[in-house]
């Protein structure tokens, strides 16, 4: 049987910063990652945008390129599902049959895409995984400039996807069952201005109306039909934490994680979109990251840096987009600097931050957010950016 001082279950970016911070801080030990997939760990936002657009190659979404797992020491186990954890004997199954005994364990196996509960959803193509980017920009290509495409789910996914589409030529038109972009999470006024930018990009937008069929030429909202080159579904995505389960973990919502990332067992930790580590899972890149070396800094008892405000990197219509924050309720949406910046307020302090197209450092907005700034903080440095 083959031993891992640790164990880096999936192939994210959250357990490659694991592993990283793990060597950074001086551990001898020896590291072990298995992932599903037979790609070296990569990091998954520019999947739906330079990648499906094809502005950048496939090696520079490496979370870390191959040298460095040579260099520190990490043995890789790619193209391997982990089918059994015993979290009593310290000891995974993989699926062909080989076993690794461990000390300490990372749980990073992430989340999958939902499936749309309608008849025809097999037609629809997906985006999770570097192999779906793929599938999904050989399609585009295949149906040329002009092409319409439907695009299920107006989140951040489906904004993205359409927007990388529309830059190709194509003609996407996005369905989002609420009556405002990203579910109405972000409030009237960006919602507005989305959907005010898609439509300049050439991307169509219909609210409060819902797919109820696919085939392969076309996708049905009740008895109207609108044809396509092909869809895509982006509807959310589900933690994959039937192997966390199976080992008796606690999950609700994910596999839970205190503020260090430890699970309700105390060798193994969780982080990623797998983890839900406070009131609410997050499913970003910048949480991943940050969690993976959480994770390791609590592996090694070392402290532990306050827990930062989440932050979103998207792209509407080619403009990038920062939200930072993850505010619950606000009593007041505030447009500052010709409409690039908007405060959400409740009683004047600021709870979250919508940057657009960079107006304002992320890092200096994400500081704001933290401390509960003023909104002539706010504005102070926005004029100042």
């Amino acid at each position: 049987m083959a031993r891992a001082d640790v164990l880096l279950i999936g192939g994210g970016v959250a357990s490659a910063r694991c592993a990283r911070a793990l060597r950074r801080h001086g551990f001898g030990g020896s590291i072990v990652l298995v992932g599903a997939e037979a790609q070296l760990p990569y990091n998954r936002p520019p999947l739906s945008k330079e990648l499906l657009r094809g502005d950048l190659p496939d090696e520079l979404v490496l979370a870390e390129p191959e040298s460095f797992y040579v260099r520190r020491n990490v043995s890789l186990r790619l193209g391997a599902m982990v089918e059994e954890l015993d979290s009593e004997a310290r000891t995974t199954t993989l699926e062909d049959g080989s076993r690794i005994e461990f000390g300490m364990c990372l749980l990073a196996t992430g989340a999958e895409p939902r499936i749309p509960s309608i008849d025809g959803a097999e037609h629809a193509l997906l985006l999770r995984t570097l192999a779906d980017a793929r599938r999904l920009r050989a399609a585009a290509l295949a149906a040329g400039s002009g092409a319409p495409v439907t695009v299920i789910g107006g989140g951040f996914i489906g904004v993205e996807v359409a927007s990388a589409l529309a830059a190709l030529g194509l003609r996407p038109t996005i369905v989002e069952m609420a009556p405002h972009l990203w579910g109405g999470l972000l409030g009237t006024q960006l919602a507005g201005w989305g959907a005010a930018r898609l439509a300049g990009a050439g991307v169509a937008v219909r609210h409060g109306v819902a797919v109820t069929r696919l085939d392969a030429g076309a996708a049905w909202i009740g008895e109207e039909r609108l044809a396509h080159a092909f869809a895509v579904a982006g509807i959310g995505v589900s933690p994959r934490v039937e192997l966390g389960q199976r080992a008796g973990l606690a999950t609700d919502d994910g596999i839970r994680a205190d503020a260090a990332q430890r699970t309700s067992h105390p060798a193994i930790w969780a982080a990623g979109d797998v983890a839900r580590a406070g009131e609410r899972r997050v499913e970003h890149w910048h949480a991943a990251r940050e969690a993976g070396e959480r994770a390791a800094l609590s592996m090694l008892d070392l402290p532990l840096p306050a827990h930062r405000a989440p932050w979103i990197f998207s792209e509407v219509g080619g403009v990038a987009l920062d939200v930072i924050g993850d505010a619950r309720g606000w009593d007041e949406e505030r447009w500052l600097r010709d409409d690039a910046v908007l405060a959400y307020l409740d009683a004047g302090r600021v709870a979250q931050l919508a940057v657009i197209g960079s107006a304002l450092d992320p890092a200096t907005a994400r500081g704001l957010v933290e401390r509960g700034a003023s909104v002539h903080e706010v504005e102070q440095a926005v004029l100042g950016s």
